[in-house]
Parts: structure tokens; sequence; C-alpha cells
């Protein structure tokens, strides 16, 4: 059974310029900001609800805690230059 991760169903629907926001305002509007939810929902825009952004910064977590337990595996990059590979 494949799990809902950011590279799956996370990333529908938010685009480059939302995940910016997103990230930005995640760094103003801390936990112990009230109303957190809201306000990096205001912040990204484009009809992001706080639910939206709680449920997208869920996702988050859960895929670097997926990471960090090693369940995640690197993927293959090729190089951007000839010869410099180890494909």
């Amino acid at each position: 059974m494949a799990s809902l991760s950011m590279s799956a169903a996370g990333r529908a629907g938010w685009t480059p310029q939302q995940n910016k926001l997103f990230e930005q305002a995640l760094a103003v509007h801390d936990r112990d900001t009230p109303d957190r939810w809201h306000n990096v929902a205001r912040a990204v825009g484009g009809g992001k609800s706080a639910d939206d952004v709680k449920r997208y910064y869920e996702l988050l977590v859960h895929d670097i805690a997926r990471i960090e337990a090693g369940k995640v595996a690197f993927p293959a990059y090729r190089s951007p230059c000839p010869g410099l590979g180890h494909n």
C-alpha cells in the first residue's frame, strides 16, 4: 500500500511560489503564535485554508520522520556533467 507523502498527493495543488511563502510563513509564525495556521494560510494565499496548510505541514513532518528512520531511499541522481557521475 502506498503511503501518503509529499512526493505523492501532498504536493498536488501547491506551486513553487506557495511552497516558498509557506516556508517563510513558518519562520515567522512559530508554534506559539496564536492562530498560527490561519496566519500561514493567509501568507500562502491561493485559496489555501488553515486546514490545508496544517495538513501540508503534518505531511512534511511525516516525510522527515521517514527519512530520518531510513525508510526513504535516496534517489539515483544523474550527474549534470559527463564523466563525473557514478552511473
